[in-house]
C-alpha cells in the first residue's frame, strides 16, 4: 500500500485530464503546446543553470542510448525470427523502446527522491528528447506507410525548445552570468507548472488512444520488454556506472516507466502502425501501476 499510495496521486492527475478530454473535448495540442513550448523549457533551464556538471551526465547520457539501442536490439532480433515486416518492427520499437520519463517519470521521481531527485530525472529527460527527436524520429520515419524520409518533421522536432533550454541554462551556469534572485524564481515558477501539465497531457491523450484491431501477441511483446526487460537492462547498467545510490535507484525506475507518449503522435503522423502503438502507450501505462510498486520495493 505504500507504493500505490505513491502512485496513485500520480494516476489521480492523469484521471484528472482524462475525465476533462471526455467531458470537455479539449483541444490536446494547445495544451501540449504551452507545456513544450514555455513550461518545460524553462523547468530545464533553471535546474541546469543550478547543477554543477560532473561525470555523472556523461554516465546518464552513456545509459539512456545504451538502454533504447539494446531494446532497439531484442526487437530486431524477435523481429526476424517472427518474420515481422519492417512497418511492425518499427512499431514494436516505437513502443518498446521509448521511456514515458517526462510526463509519469519525472513526477513520480518528485514524489519519491525529492528534489534531489528531480535535479537527475529533469536531466535525464532532456536526454530522452535528444533521443526521441533522433532515433525516434528516424524509426517512426522508417516504418511509415508512404516511406516518407522525415526531413520535414524532424525538422520540426529539433525546433522543440527543451534541449536548447538545457542549453542556454548550461551556458549561464559556466559562465556565471547572474539573473537575480527574482528572474529566478519567476523562471522557475512557470518551469515547475510544467509537471502538473505534462501529467494532464498524458491523461488527455491516453482518453484518445484507440484499441481497435489490438495484435494481442506482439503487444505483449512489447509490454514484456518496456515493463520488464528494460529495467532489468538498467539494473545491469548499475554494475558498471560508478554513479551515487540514488541516482542508480532512479535509472532502475525511470527504465520501468511505460511507453513514451510521444511515440503514439509520430506513429499516428506517419502511419506507422499507430493502433498498436497507441494501445501500448495505454495497457503499459495500466500495467504500470503492477510493475512500479514491484520495482519500487526492490530498489
Amino acid at each position: 500500500m505504500e507504493y500505490l499510495s505513491i502512485l496513485l496521486p500520480i494516476f489521480f492527475i492523469f484521471s484528472v485530464g482524462f475525465i476533462g478530454q471526455k467531458k470537455l473535448h479539449i483541444d490536446i495540442k494547445s495544451v501540449s503546446a504551452v507545456s513544450v513550448y514555455l513550461m518545460t523549457p524553462l523547468l530545464s533551464f533553471s535546474v541546469f543553470y543550478e547543477t554543477t556538471f560532473t561525470m555523472d551526465y556523461l554516465y546518464m547520457m552513456f545509459y539512456a542510448l545504451t538502454l533504447v539501442l539494446g531494446i532497439v536490439a531484442i526487437v530486431y532480433v524477435i523481429g526476424y525470427f517472427r518474420g515481422y515486416s519492417v512497418r511492425k518492427t518499427c512499431g514494436m520499437i516505437l513502443s518498446s523502446a521509448f521511456m514515458n520519463n517526462g510526463n509519469y517519470g519525472t513526477p513520480l521521481v518528485l514524489f519519491v527522491f525529492g528534489e534531489p531527485g528531480l535535479h537527475y530525472a529533469v536531466i535525464l529527460m532532456v536526454i530522452q528528447q535528444l533521443i526521441m527527436v533522433t532515433i525516434g524520429v528516424y524509426y517512426a520515419a522508417k516504418g511509415s506507410v508512404d516511406n516518407g524520409n522525415g526531413k520535414d518533421t524532424l525538422k520540426k522536432v529539433l525546433k522543440v525548445p527543451v534541449m536548447y533550454g538545457a542549453i542556454l541554462g548550461a551556458i549561464f551556469h559556466s559562465f556565471q552570468i547572474p539573473i537575480g534572485e527574482t528572474m529566478l524564481e519567476a523562471i522557475k515558477l512557470v518551469g515547475n507548472a510544467a509537471i502538473p501539465t505534462v501529467m494532464l497531457v498524458l491523461g488527455i491523450q491516453l482518453a484518445n488512444v484507440s484499441v481497435r484491431k489490438i495484435a494481442y501477441r506482439p503487444l505483449s511483446i512489447s509490454l514484456f520488454l518496456k515493463l520488464i526487460v528494460s529495467p532489468v537492462i538498467a539494473w545491469l547498467l548499475t554494475f558498471i556506472l560508478p554513479v551515487d545510490e540514488m541516482l542508480k535507484q532512479i535509472m532502475i525506475l525511470l527504465a520501468g516507466m511505460p511507453a513514451a507518449a510521444n511515440t503514439t503522435l509520430y506513429a499516428v503522423q506517419y502511419g506507422t502502425e499507430p493502433d498498436f502503438v497507441s494501445s501500448a502507450t495505454l495497457f503499459s501505462t495500466l500495467a504500470s501501476l503492477i510493475t512500479l510498486p514491484i520495482i519500487l520495493s526492490l530498489i
